[in-house]
């Protein structure tokens, strides 16, 4: 089974954002995602952002992993 963490992203350069997932920053590859802005929301999946999702998708993924863990 795999696993996605959503996440806001902070900052962007060349193929490498800067992300905030519940408050722990990080950089995530993002290679693979064409116009990824600050501010936009992605899935994280072995540190590869690979989906934009909506503020709404991320604040319900959230709520599940606190559920979760």
């Amino acid at each position: 089974m795999c696993v996605g963490l959503s996440a806001r992203v902070v900052s962007v350069k060349d193929d490498t954002a800067l992300i905030d997932a519940g408050g722990a920053q990080r950089e995530i590859s993002a290679g693979v995602m064409e116009d990824l802005e600050p501010g936009d929301y992605v899935m994280v999946h072995a540190g590869v952002a690979i989906a934009k999702i909506t503020e709404t998708d991320e604040e319900e993924a959230f709520d599940v992993m606190e559920t979760l863990i």
